[in-house]
């Protein structure tokens, strides 16, 4: 009993003494009037920045991950009170440029990044009653990026932090600082500058000074082999190249989705689109003529396996029905018909009513070399061809899958030189006149003339007379 006592007695002394001996080394506790310790290095489990990695900002949350902030944030949490304006997550998933997303989370980009999300930061603990109250007036904070921002106020209900509307005021609310949830991300002028002149730069730098590929005539493939090229990009031949007859000109199927070894699956897509006329109506002629020319699939198919991209020009079943005997019954006749339908681009109707109403005329590259398709607005519309031998874009983007474009035409394209030998042929009517021309004499001849003349005789020569 003494020593169990005498223990306890131990046991209490020696812990009076640890906690008087730790009275002497830590600090005093803070009041509660006072912001959090500044000095200690720790973050509070109840801080801010805390509650922004647990929020439901996972996107702002991951790039401030990304852009190694942690350590930076930590310390301005600790020095003052901080307002943050978090995006939400729709802003950054759906809403963001995406060639603007990967420009800042490109390696060498990290410092473009840390200055887009230290501008949603003021060193400064704001709430919503300290907006101003009306719309004139507008409050410049300064943020950790070093860059201004305005918070105003459209009306008591709409508020603005720069071109951004508060949609979740005081969202989080913690002792060492505030969270604001925006409609969109705040982008300061430095940043775009810095996207701005990246992309100029990329633009010129992917024009390669290496020329065209040389292709051996003889076997009708790559005098050198091709570089390994990314997923989705076009084949380094021309397409003209790969219809050359002999074997196939690409060094490999273009990597791509689709198909069992994610290469483009040409053959599957040709026969979508072809499908696809025959449930839209209208277009069975076109269809069958396809079906028919099974060549005619088979290297368009060919074409798109290898990456190529094709926009057909297709016209409807009135238009094809005014063809005549004559124009189909010469050998080829239907083959080069479809083949002048065809553009090696990917054109879709927004894309080719831009290009006519910037420029005018366009001229279209098409399967039948050397000849081109011009096409020029008209009417608020897309017209090809000029004369009687036009049609216009009639049906637009029956057939849109990235790689093979179909648009509807209400008139057959035939070239320029052709529709004016068919519709216009040159009648030359010949009259029979008859000249009399005097033959041209020659020095030689001309001067004895003259020298007869001057003796007083006539020449026998008849030219003399």
């Amino acid at each position: 009993m003494f020593s169990s006592m005498a223990a306890n007695y131990f046991l209490t002394f020696l812990l009076l003494s640890v906690s008087g001996a730790l009275s002497t080394t830590l600090p005093e506790k803070p009041s509660h009037n006072q912001s959090p310790p500044s000095n200690s290095g720790q973050i509070n489990s109840n801080s801010v920045l805390v509650a922004l990695l647990d929020s439901h900002y996972t996107e702002l949350a991951e790039l401030v991950e990304k852009a190694l902030l942690l350590q930076t944030l930590e310390e301005a949490v600790t020095e003052h009170n901080i307002t943050i304006f978090a995006p939400k997550n729709e802003a950054l998933e759906r809403d963001l440029d995406p060639e603007f997303k990967r420009f800042l989370l490109e390696p060498g980009n990290i410092r473009s990044l840390q200055t887009l999300l230290l501008y949603h930061i003021i060193p400064q603990k704001i709430g919503l009653h300290e907006w101003p109250d009306s719309s004139t007036k507008s409050i410049q904070h300064d943020t950790l990026a070093s860059d201004p921002v305005g918070l105003t106020s459209r009306d008591s209900e709409n508020k603005l932090v720069g071109t951004a509307k508060l949609v979740h005021p005081d969202d989080v609310v913690r002792r060492d600082g505030v969270i604001h949830g925006i409609e969109q991300l705040l982008i300061p002028k430095s940043v775009q500058h810095d996207f701005n002149q990246r992309r100029n730069l990329r633009s010129i730098s992917a024009v390669k000074p290496e020329g065209a590929p040389e292709v051996d005539p003889r076997t009708n493939r790559l005098k050198k082999p091709a570089p390994p090229v990314p997923a989705g990009s076009p084949p380094v031949l021309p397409i003209y190249s790969a219809m050359a007859p002999g074997p196939s000109l690409a060094p490999a199927p273009a990597p791509g989705p689709g198909g069992p070894h994610h290469h483009f699956d040409g053959e599957s897509q040709v026969k979508d689109f072809i499908q696809t006329l025959l449930h839209y109506g209208g277009y069975n002629e076109m269809a069958d003529i396809l079906v028919n020319l099974t060549n005619l699939a088979t290297e368009m198919g060919k074409l798109v396996s290898e990456g190529y991209v094709l926009t057909v020009l297709a016209p409807n079943d009135e238009a094809m029905a005014k063809l005549t005997t004559d124009q189909l019954s010469e050998p080829g006749a239907p083959e080069q018909i479809m083949y002048y339908h065809i553009v090696p681009e990917y054109q879709t109707e927004e894309s080719m009513y831009n290009a006519v109403r910037r420029f005018g005329k366009v001229r279209y590259d098409t399967l039948r070399l050397p000849h081109k398709v011009v096409a020029q607005e008209a009417d608020g519309s897309v017209k090809f061809g000029d004369g009687d031998g036009s049609a216009y874009l009639f049906d637009p983007d029956i057939y849109t899958d990235g790689r093979i474009s179909v648009q509807g035409i209400d008139g057959v394209l035939f070239p320029a030189e052709e529709t004016k030998s068919e519709t216009k042929p040159e009648t030359k009517t010949v009259t029979h006149v008859k000249v009399v021309s005097k033959p041209r004499r020659g020095k030689l001849l001309e001067v004895a003339c003259q020298m007869l003349g001057a003796f007083g005789q006539d020449s026998r020569f008849t030219t003399c007379q």
